[in-house]
Formats: structure tokens, sequence, C-alpha cells
């Protein structure tokens, strides 16, 4: 039993080490700065999280940046576009509508659309396909229907 709440309190402790490092703020206008900003930030290496929500070093040393820049009077614009230069528009996660990211906002439209129209002309060769019988097809059934009726 003692090992188990050992165990238990490990695992708990090392969870707590990958925690997001408290930060002292000068007042709660630069903490809510802060953290607006860093939750409209990819972690470069999650990739499907933002700097607030990522344990990753990287997303660490990110959100240590992003601090270290508000902190020396930078706008949120001056910061975005720094970290666009440095990591592309990918560290965003909205990125701009821009030609390099058509596909990104409008590919899942695109393929919705392609996935509706194949859908609704398949239908249509079929719904076409029962009420036109091939006369030929028509034929062999017939064909098949007497040779069957001749059996033992």
């Amino acid at each position: 039993m003692k090992r188990l709440v050992a165990f238990a309190l490990a695992g708990l402790l090392g969870v707590a080490a990958y925690a997001i490092d408290p930060q002292d703020f000068a007042s709660p206008a630069e903490e809510a700065r802060y953290r607006g900003l860093i939750e409209e930030l990819r972690c470069l290496v999650c990739q499907n999280q933002n700097l607030a929500d990522s344990d990753a070093a990287l997303a660490k040393d990110l959100r240590d940046q992003v601090l270290e820049m508000i902190r020396a009077g930078r706008s949120d614009a001056e910061i975005k576009s720094y970290l666009v230069e440095r990591y592309g528009d990918f560290v965003l996660y909205r990125p701009p509508v821009k030609p390099a990211t058509w596909m990104l906002w409008f590919g899942p439209v695109l393929i919705v659309a392609v996935g509706a129209a194949v859908l609704v002309v398949t239908l249509r060769r079929r719904r076409r396909g029962t009420v036109a019988a091939d006369p030929e097809q028509e034929e062999l059934e017939r064909r098949l229907d007497a040779l069957e009726g001749d059996g033992p």
C-alpha cells in the first residue's frame, strides 16, 4: 500500500514538473495582454496547441520571449510580426488570408463541395439506372428465368 501511495505521489510530482511556469506581472493589464497573445500563438512543436496550453520547451521559450517583448514596449502587432518573420504564418492560430494560406482557409469548404458534387452525381446515375433499364440486361434476366424454370 505504501508503494502505491509513493508511486501516486511521484506521478503527481512528475506532472507538476511539466506545468507552465508562473510569471510575475507588473500589472493585471500586462497579464491580460500576455495571456491573450500566448493563446493566439501556436506551439511549433505540438502544432495543435497554443503556447498557453503547451508543455514543450520551445513553447516555454516563446512564452518567455513574448513576455520580454511586452516588457520592452512592443505592440501586439509587432510581437506577432516578429514571430511570423521568424517562424512563418503557421505560428498564428488565425493566419491572414493570402494566396499562401488559401488552402488553409478554403480547403475544407472545397473538400466538402467536391464531396457533395460526387454524391449528387452518383445518386443521379443510380436513379437513372433504375428508371431506364438496359434492354440487354432485361433480355439476359428473362433468359436466366427461363432456364431456371426448365430445371428439375
